[in-house]
C-alpha cells in the first residue's frame, strides 16, 4: 500500500475512534474525499489492525466505530498540529478571548504531558521555533473581555436545555428583564449569544457584555432540531440580521484577481468574464455590513445588485462628507495657498 493510502487509513481509524455513534460508509468516503468502493477496502485494512471495531445497525444502514479509543502509538500529535494549536492559544488571547484561549492551553498541556519523555524532548524544540516564527494577524480596534463564569452558565443552559434570563442592558428597553430560549454562542469581534424570548422563535444575537444578572431557569428551552448556527450566521454578511438580497459584485483591475482568492460567502459563485473582470455571487442580508467591507476595495468593484446596497454606500458616503467634507475643502485651500 503506499505511503498516502496508509496515512488514510490512519485518519480513517482515528475517525472511527472519535466517533460514539459511528460512521458510514459515505460518511467515510465524503469526510476522506474518496469514492465508496475505496472507503469500503480502507474500512475492511482498519478492521484487520483494529478487530475490535464494530458495526452498529441502524434499520437498513450500518454505521461502524471502534470502541474505546486508539493505543497512544497510533495518536501521537505531530509537530504541525501542536503549532496549529500553540497559535490557536494565542490568537484567541491576543483577541481578548481570554477564558477560551485558558480552555486551549489545558488541553495542549494535557496533550504534551500524555507524550513519552523521548517524543515531547524530540519535537518541543521544532513546536517552538515555529510558533515564534509564524503569526496570526490580529485586526486592530476594540476587543471583547469574556466572562469566564457566564460563558460557563450559557453552555451548561445550552447542554442542559433550560431557558435563561437576564437583564439585558442593551436594546430598546435598556435593563428590561429578557427570558429566552438559548441557541448557540457566536464570536465574533464582540461575542453574542444567539436566542429567541418568549414564544417568537426567531433568533436574535444578544451581545455577551450587555448582560448582567444571568440566570439558568429550571425551565425547558432547547433550540429547534433544524437549527444550525452556521447556516444563522450565514444569512449575515456580518452579525446584523435582514432581508436577504441576491448580491452581485463586479471587481475589476488588479482588484479582479485579489477577489479571486477572497471567500465573502460560503455559499458564493464566482464567475470570470472574457474582459477579465470577476462576477461574485451570492445571497446574505446585512447591506450595512457589507458596505462597509466594499469600502476597502476602493473603485476596483461595481455594485451590479441589490440596488439598496448601494443605497446604503452613498448614504454612508453623505454621512463622510458632511461630517468631513467641509474640513477637508478648507484643509485643501489652506495647503493650496501656501504652495
Amino acid at each position: 500500500m503506499r505511503h498516502e493510502k496508509a496515512t488514510l487509513v490512519l485518519e480513517l481509524a482515528r475517525r472511527l475512534a472519535a466517533s460514539a455513534e459511528g460512521l458510514s460508509t459515505e460518511e467515510m468516503a465524503q469526510g476522506l474525499g474518496v469514492c465508496r468502493r475505496t472507503a469500503e477496502r480502507m474500512r475492511d485494512a482498519v478492521a484487520q489492525v483494529f478487530p475490535q471495531m464494530e458495526m452498529v445497525q441502524e434499520g437498513v444502514s450500518k454505521r461502524f466505530r471502534i470502541p474505546r479509543g486508539l493505543d497512544g502509538f497510533y495518536q501521537s500529535p505531530t509537530t504541525e498540529e501542536l503549532v496549529e494549536l500553540t497559535r490557536a492559544v494565542e490568537t484567541l488571547r491576543s483577541s481578548g478571548h481570554v477564558n477560551r484561549a485558558a480552555v486551549l492551553e489545558g488541553l495542549d498541556h494535557k496533550i504534551r504531558s500524555a507524550l513519552k519523555a523521548e517524543h515531547r524532548r524530540r519535537i518541543s524544540p521544532d513546536v517552538d521555533a515555529l510558533a515564534r516564527a509564524e503569526l496570526t494577524g490580529i485586526r486592530a480596534g476594540p476587543q471583547p473581555v469574556e466572562d469566564p463564569a457566564l460563558l460557563a452558565s450559557i453552555r451548561r443552559a445550552l447542554m442542559g436545555m433550560c431557558q435563561v434570563r437576564f437583564r439585558y442592558l442593551g436594546g430598546s428597553k435598556p435593563g428590561a428583564l429578557r427570558t429566552l430560549v438559548p441557541y448557540g454562542l457566536f464570536f465574533e469581534r464582540m461575542n453574542y449569544l444567539v436566542g429567541a424570548e418568549g414564544n417568537s422563535g426567531q433568533p436574535r444575537n444578544w451581545r455577551l457584555d450587555r448582560i448582567a444578572d444571568f440566570e439558568v431557569l429550571d425551565v425547558p428551552g432547547a433550540r429547534p432540531e433544524d437549527f444550525s448556527i452556521s447556516d444563522y450566521t450565514a444569512r449575515s454578511f456580518g452579525v446584523f440580521h435582514d432581508q436577504m438580497e441576491q448580491v452581485r459584485l463586479r471587481f475589476t483591475g488588479e482588484a479582479a484577481a485579489e477577489a479571486a482568492r477572497w471567500r465573502f460567502h460560503p455559499g458564493q459563485s464566482v464567475t470570470k468574464e472574457d474582459d477579465g473582470s470577476l462576477i461574485v455571487q451570492f445571497e446574505t442580508g446585512g447591506m450595512l455590513e457589507l458596505a462597509w467591507h466594499l469600502f476597502t476595495w476602493r473603485g476596483e468593484v461595481e455594485i451590479l445588485s441589490p440596488p439598496r446596497l448601494a443605497e446604503v454606500m452613498v448614504q454612508e458616503l453623505r454621512r463622510a462628507l458632511e461630517r468631513h467634507g467641509a474640513q477637508s475643502a478648507t484643509a485643501l485651500v489652506a495647503n493650496t495657498a501656501q504652495a
